[in-house]
């Protein structure tokens, strides 16, 4: 069992049935699950992504200035994550939203030492705006924040149940990998993560677990150890 874990989650999952923006009933899903474990003693530090609401780089190819375009990113990973908290909280769980750049009062600013104090204290941080700087993915404020936080693991949720031969959603002879290294993800050309945040994750030796988190249940079972995702590590 790990003590303390960075949660990434996908902004696009977070639509669930719908076309864009939020879905309550996928958003309640995940406060359950991720409560499940909190009450399990689990210090958790949440990353989401904001891909919903908009996504810097595709903002870009349609004229919006990229340096721009990637703040309006940053303010739609804080709107996921005054959702989420807003969910956690609505069932009992104490959360906090910390922003990479300061947007007092809808959340503290993120300093590694006040989110270890929050979770030391039981409260989910989640840690919003990325890294705070424009041209780097949320997966890469993921990876920093989990180094930062001196996480055991990342545990990246999406919409498969794992890292493939290919992808899955498009190709039916797709095979999946049970665990992977980072060497081999490089040399395979799969597409985990960007290669920023892979490369900070394997020199900081940062294991990643990929696994289906819009499927009830799957955290709890990842944390127990089951064998539903892949694991990528540094041997």
């Amino acid at each position: 069992m790990y003590k303390r874990i960075l949660l990434k989650l996908s902004g696009e999952s977070l639509m669930g049935s719908k076309q864009y923006g939020i879905d309550e009933v996928r958003l309640s899903e995940y406060a359950q699950q991720i409560k499940e474990i909190a009450d399990k003693g689990i210090q958790i530090g949440i990353v989401i992504g904001g891909g919903n609401i908009f996504r810097g780089l595709s903002g870009a190819g349609k004229g919006f200035d990229r340096v721009k375009g990637d703040q309006m990113g940053m303010l739609a990973t804080t709107i996921n994550a005054l959702g989420l908290s807003s969910a956690l909280q609505s069932i009992g769980q104490k959360a906090r939203v910390l922003t990479a750049i300061n947007m007092f009062p809808i959340g503290e600013q993120y300093s590694k030492w006040r989110a270890i104090e929050l979770m030391e204290q039981g409260e989910i941080a989640i840690l919003a705006g990325g890294t705070g700087c424009p041209y780097f993915t949320t997966d890469t404020g993921s990876a920093l924040r989990g180094i930062e936080i001196e996480a055991d693991v990342m545990l990246k949720g999406t919409r498969v149940d794992g890292i493939y031969t290919a992808d899955p959603e498009k190709d039916p002879t797709a095979t999946k990998f049970d665990k992977i290294t980072y060497d081999e993800i490089y040399q395979k050309g799969l597409k985990v993560m960007d290669l920023t945040a892979t490369t900070l994750c394997r020199d900081n030796k940062l294991p990643i677990i990929v696994f289906n988190m819009d499927k009830p249940g799957n955290l709890v079972k990842v944390m127990n150890g089951e064998n539903i995702g892949t694991l990528v590590y540094e041997k």
